[in-house]
């Protein structure tokens, strides 16, 4: 690494980059899925068990004077809120004052809203620590696809982002099985299985605080905030480690980067980025997340009120279904991401997109014959689930990955944001009237809405999707501190 000084900053030309995109899959590697990518897991645990205890907690006994409208309404649009505002103050804090400090604290936020939430005695005390809960989650989906993107080698980053937002739905077969063993009266009180969920789940936050104590800071954000020898360090660190654990040197990095270091960007400069230099970027961004936020609400909005209405399934059993469809969900990240690395960004993405809401009309045509049972349609879920999934992770993936560093983690902010808004208040409301009504054509109408904007984001992909695969990050979007 060379420096030499400028009128208002010094330029480092540095090959850290290079280094750790040219290290093998490692241990350490490992730390890191671990330490950052759990978190997704008690995003699905807490959005399900809320879901499955909402009629619980509107019994009497349940030491709450709550409705379970108010449970999947207003508490629910509260931890959407929450999220929303969450990312976003989050996110330009993480561009700011880096990855480590900002994970380590949003995950400390959720960790104490989760707690409370869990010795709420007042609807009103509910209510703000499902706000607070999901401003603490909102933060990680920022601060954790920044660090993960920045730590792990170009050739795996595909998968590897793919599998830790999929394991959302880990938590979410958790959180349907957990509810069931709760709500069982014979096993805890009507008071108290309900707030062991959330304690559990502050429990678990716990763990993962204590193991993200070893994971660094990203060196990538290091180098352009001026601390280029602490990046050095680190980058040394993980190279003799994953040299003792192959037992032999690694090969030599291939390429340099120069870089004027600076503190921070304005919010100016990253408007201009993101909507100005790398406008075509952003519109696919935009539609990834509006086609798989609409899709998903027009399936799993209604999950419940479907399989009740239109196949007697008990209330109670519900949850088993969900199970099912949320393990859909997770192999389909799994079983698909190597693909994102090998096949590539743009056929991948646009054919789950295309896949999956393809899928989606058969499914509603099928409803619309009469043709399926609960089992059935519970099976065609699955088959569109597998590959929206996939579609949806890698929305994620897309935005955090194709815009420059110094704005990825607000980038990622803004259009988790957007989709988190548009799934959890446009979303609702416009599907609410459609599942409940029971009526198969309203229902159908629903399936189809979210199916053709899938669709058309999968066209979008078609053309506009970035081949990112197993290039740098700083090859994908030239950091705006390169010189």
């Amino acid at each position: 690494m060379t420096t030499a000084q400028a009128d208002t900053g010094r330029t480092v030309t540095t090959n850290i980059p290079a280094r750790l995109d040219r290290l093998p899959w490692s241990r350490w590697h490992w730390t890191i899925v671990i330490g950052l990518g759990t978190v997704w897991i008690l995003d699905g645990l807490e959005v399900t068990v809320v879901g499955n205890i909402a009629s619980r907690l509107s019994e009497p006994g349940s030491g709450l004077s709550i409705s379970s409208g108010q449970v999947t309404g207003i508490a629910a649009a509260l931890y959407v809120a929450g999220a929303c505002v969450g990312a976003l103050f989050w996110g330009r804090l993480t561009d700011k004052w880096g990855r480590k400090k900002l994970f380590m604290i949003t995950l400390a936020v959720y960790l104490a809203a989760t707690a409370l939430t869990s010795v709420a005695f007042e609807s009103w005390w509910f209510f703000a620590f499902r706000f607070l809960t999901g401003f603490g989650i909102g933060g990680e989906y920022a601060a954790i696809n920044s660090a993960i993107d920045e730590l792990i080698p170009a050739q795996y980053r595909g998968r590897v982002d793919l599998m830790i937002n999929g394991s959302f739905w880990l938590g979410a077969v958790g959180g349907s099985l957990l509810s069931i063993v709760a709500l069982n009266t014979d096993i805890f009180a009507k008071d108290v299985g309900w707030r062991l969920t959330f304690a559990l789940g502050a429990v678990l936050a716990f763990v993962i605080l204590l193991v993200r104590r070893h994971v660094p800071e990203s060196p990538r954000w290091l180098l352009i905030h001026g601390r280029d020898e602490e990046a050095e360090r680190i980058v040394t660190s993980i190279e003799q480690r994953v040299e003792a654990e192959r037992g032999s040197a690694l090969p030599a990095p291939e390429g340099e980067i120069s870089i004027h270091q600076r503190r921070s960007v304005t919010f100016v400069e990253i408007a201009r980025t993101v909507f100005s230099d790398y406008r075509r970027r952003s519109v696919l961004g935009f539609s990834l997340f509006i086609g798989q936020a609409f899709l998903y609400n027009a399936i799993t909005f209604g999950f419940g009120a479907i399989l009740t209405k239109f196949f007697d399934v008990p209330t109670g059993d519900t949850g088993y279904y969900f199970a099912v469809i949320a393990i859909g969900n997770f192999c389909g990240p799994l079983l698909l991401g190597k693909l994102f690395d090998t096949v590539g960004r743009r056929v991948m993405i646009s054919s789950t997109y295309l896949l999956s809401g393809l899928l989606l009309f058969g499914t509603a045509w099928l409803f619309d014959q009469g043709s399926l049972s609960a089992g059935t349609l519970t099976a065609c879920w699955c088959a569109v689930l597998f590959f929206a999934s996939a579609g949806a992770s890698s929305a994620y993936l897309t935005v955090s990955e194709v815009f420059p560093m110094e704005t990825r983690a607000m980038s990622i902010a803004f259009f988790y944001a957007l989709g988190t808004a548009a799934g959890g208040i446009s979303g609702p409301l416009l599907f609410a009237d459609l599942t409940n009504t029971g009526k198969v054509g309203d229902t159908v109408l629903a399936f189809q809405i979210g199916a053709g904007l899938m669709c058309a984001a999968g066209l979008v992909a078609a053309f506009l999707a970035v081949r990112a695969e197993r290039r740098s990050l700083e090859d994908i979007a030239k950091p705006l501190t390169a010189t």
